[in-house]
């Protein structure tokens, strides 16, 4: 039969990890696939980096992007060149010369994806994007096919390796953000500008399409709320130890009668549940259906050969569903296009949540019981509080309170009239607790 023809948009770390594993692999991906699939022509920035690096390999390799999307012997395009302007114009063109793509791209997808998969819906080809979420792990396939026949109550995931390692050296060495931030740098892990990690915008482009698919929503990035962990500090860490939990930025997602919620940020989670204890730069996401309860999904989430691994799956997939009728194949967003509902996205005023609150406070009677009067006028109950002894010489004390639920309006409310009091000399700080139970 036939080979399948790959065009590749960018040969970089990605790029080159999937001819590896092309290469490699070439004799079970075939048995899997039903024919041979080949890379036949690539676009790169570096034309002489990338001649002289696949020197012998029967790939043409050229700098014209568009020679690519052009090119009538390719069959699928595979996109691996980040961003969004000239990602989503390739891809648009791609689509319009009737090719399939293969993506890792997830700002283009959170941001373009309805318009992108309307376009292939119209031209009757498949947007497979398994690499753009969580590198190597399958969560995409797990999500859309294997939990199809449940219906998803919520999605919790660490989808951002470099934010998982940072907070993993904090509080294993007690370091400062900063000081961590740039051994990341040094390792590797981290972006010479790393805004986009430390921010939580990269998991929330993740999160985007994730709630998507969990769902059958639209993309709808602009109304993700995102809180980073560049002010995270090593004492709330060590307190939320103390406390029975682990920090870690989570991406969630949950279906709520009022809307879906849709929120990344540092987030305290009981030390026993095992997405506390993935470490590193590993990622990690549970998935809870009615019918199945919670599953997990771990592995690498970025890097050369596990994204590899998520594209060449992609390239099998399209392959293996190149001669299905269009209207038979898995659709994008898992549900028919005409069926995709129209919930909204929760404002995170509205979000109901525990929380944790750390204050700096006088030591001086009645403090206390201004604190506890705030939070039962807004209906807000503790759960466990914890009041530090001063350090000799210190008239100020460390007040910690972890709350039930409460519906996130109330808490900023609380908030602001906490720091009102003379006796609160600073901002309270104010992180989200999830029990994933």
């Amino acid at each position: 039969m036939k080979p399948i023809n790959v065009g590749l948009l960018g040969l970089g770390t990605v790029g080159g990890g999937t001819l590896t594993v092309l290469r490699r692999n070439e004799a079970e991906i075939t048995r899997r696939a039903g024919r041979a699939i080949r890379v036949k022509v690539a676009a790169v920035r570096d034309l002489k980096k990338a001649q002289a690096q696949y020197a012998g390999e029967d790939i043409k390799i050229t700098t014209d992007a568009m020679e690519v999307v052009e090119n009538p012997d390719i069959d699928i395009v595979v996109e691996l060149i980040g961003g969004t302007d000239l990602a989503k114009n390739l891809v648009l063109k791609a689509i319009a010369n009737g090719k399939h793509v293969v993506t890792a791209n997830k700002a283009l997808l959170a941001m373009h994806g309805n318009e992108i998969f309307a376009a292939a819906q119209a031209k009757g080809v498949m947007v497979a994007f398994e690499a753009a979420v969580a590198g190597g792990i399958p969560i995409i396939k797990a999500v859309r096919e294997g939990l199809t026949a449940n219906r998803i109550e919520w999605i919790a995931g660490i989808i951002n390796g470099t934010t998982n390692f940072i907070l993993s050296e904090m509080r294993d060495k007690g370091l400062s953000f900063e000081t961590v931030l740039a051994e990341a740098q040094r390792l590797g892990y981290a972006e010479s500008d790393p805004t986009f990690d430390v921010e939580g915008v990269d998991a929330a482009h993740k999160l985007t399409i994730l709630s998507a698919i969990a769902f059958g929503i639209p993309m709808q990035f602009d109304k993700a709320y995102t809180e980073g962990i560049s002010k995270l500090t090593k004492e709330d860490i060590q307190y939320a130890e103390q406390l029975g939990y682990r920090i870690k930025i989570l991406g969630i997602t949950k279906r709520t009668p009022k809307g879906i919620e849709l929120r990344v940020h540092p987030t305290l989670i009981p030390t026993k549940r095992l997405i506390a204890n993935v470490e590193g730069v590993m990622n990690a996401i549970l998935v809870k259906g009615d019918a199945v309860g919670a599953t997990m999904y771990y592995g690498r989430g970025a890097g050369s050969e596990p994204t590899a691994s998520s594209v060449v799956a992609d390239l099998v997939d399209v392959t293996r569903m190149l001669t299905a009728d269009p209207e038979n194949r898995v659709p994008h967003l898992a549900f028919q296009p005409d069926a995709l509902s129209s919930e909204p996205i929760l404002p995170m005023s509205e979000v109901r949540t525990a929380y944790y609150l750390r204050m700096r406070a006088e030591d001086k009677p009645g403090v206390l019981a201004d604190i506890t009067r705030i939070l039962a006028d807004l209906e807000i109950s503790i759960d466990a509080m914890i009041q530090k002894e001063p350090d000799e010489g210190q008239e100020q004390v460390d007040i910690i309170i972890l709350t039930h639920e409460a519906v996130e309006k109330n808490i900023n409310q609380a908030i602001a009239k906490i720091e009102g009091l003379s006796a609160i000399p600073s901002k309270v700080t104010r992180l989200r607790l999830e029990n994933l139970g």
